[in-house]
């Protein structure tokens, strides 16, 4: 394994703290993450913490520890009509690359796709299609793992299911994600993708739970709430029951990479770099509306900083015990960034301690899951 430079591990995507770790390791093996939890001294497996992208938002990726840069095992190892086996530090966009020749796809996708298949699968994973197929914790056939004793282990719903549960959407808690094999499915050429508009949460919520479309988001837009509804390979109008403003066909991967162009411009822009306080919570669809309708009353342009991206997403959460969402919940996420002229880190951070209160009254959870212990 090597040695390599700590700045990068030090932050990750939130900015919101900083951890200099120990040591900063890329194994290429799962042989080599048991060796290391078998030899470590002192702190034990609890003083090693993996890391694929850096994503997170508030510190979960960091330790002053050993730091395990998942990237050095990206590996997409096998690619049949029903599944996929790959390493966990293969990225959604690497799979997505392997998968698409054969005309298959993973049911779930991250709307960015630069996020690797061990981070996600360990918060849970909610895409656009989540409202079909659960979240992409849920479409896991077995995983691959390094068990906080050194002991590699394949691990299903129906071998060492505990361990299975444990690790999908854990956050790393219960030992190293080292290789999945994820469910496929067959992949569209093009899709129709129609923005609708509501005027309130309530009739948003409503829509996304009633509307049949391959893949639906929402988004709070000034005073509005925007529907996105996206039907694969089909040209035969909107679906029922949708009036939407517009409507656009896009090539499949031009739609799965939506979010690269935005991307590369807050890169130019600066704004990539800056403290991302992201206030993300699961909701109980019957609750969902009015925690939003109250969230939005008292947030601001400068609450949220560039973009204003306000994200409301109805989904079904699948079989993933760890998540301990609600059978019928609703993502409600405020990416904010500490964009200058903008509120402070500090005043945004009480913003989100707020809608978390919000959400724990009504039974709804932080996403990621907190790491806590368990």
């Amino acid at each position: 394994m090597t040695d390599i430079r700590r700045d990068h591990a030090m932050f990750d995507f939130g900015r919101l703290s900083s951890r200099s770790p120990r040591m900063v390791v890329c194994p290429s093996s799962a042989l080599e993450i048991s060796a290391l939890i078998r030899e470590s001294a002192g702190g034990g497996p609890a003083d090693l913490l993996a890391r694929g992208c850096g994503h997170s938002s508030r510190g979960e990726s960091l330790t002053s520890g050993v730091s395990l840069d998942l990237r050095g095992l990206a590996t997409i190892h096998d690619v049949t009509g029903d599944c996929v086996v790959v390493d966990a530090g293969a990225s959604w966009r690497e799979v997505l690359k392997a998968t698409l020749p054969l005309h298959r796809m993973p049911p779930v996708l991250t709307d960015y796709l630069d996020l690797t298949v061990g981070g996600t699968l360990s918060a849970a994973g909610i895409g656009g299609t989540s409202h079909i197929h659960g979240t992409q914790a849920a479409n896991v056939i077995e995983l691959e793992a390094v068990t906080r004793e050194g002991e590699i282990v394949a691990c299903s719903s129906t071998s060492r299911s505990d361990l299975f549960d444990a690790l999908r959407s854990g956050m790393g808690r219960h030992g190293v994600i080292t290789k999945a094999t994820l469910r496929v499915i067959e992949a569209p050429e093009r899709v129709l993708s129609y923005r609708a508009v509501y005027t309130s949460a309530a009739e948003l919520i409503a829509a996304q739970g009633r509307l049949v479309a391959d893949h639906i988001s929402g988004q709070v837009k000034s005073s509005d709430f925007e529907l996105n509804a996206v039907v694969y390979d089909k040209v035969d109008g909107p679906p029922s029951g949708l009036s939407p403003v517009d409507a656009e066909e896009l090539a499949f991967i031009e739609f799965a990479d939506r979010l690269s162009p935005d991307v590369e411009k807050l890169i130019e822009l600066g704004e990539w770099d800056l403290p991302h306080p992201w206030g993300q919570v699961i909701l109980p669809a019957d609750h969902a509306a009015a925690i939003i309708e109250e969230t939005m009353a008292e947030t601001t342009t400068a609450d949220l900083g560039f973009g204003e991206v306000v994200l409301i997403k109805r989904f079904r959460p699948g079989p993933v015990p760890m998540l301990r969402a609600p059978s019928d919940a609703v993502l409600f996420a405020l990416l904010r960034t500490a964009s200058p002229g903008c509120r402070t880190v500090a005043e945004m951070s009480m913003a989100n301690e707020r809608l978390y209160q919000r959400a724990s009254a009504v039974g709804g959870v932080t996403y990621p899951p907190s790491v806590v212990s368990s």
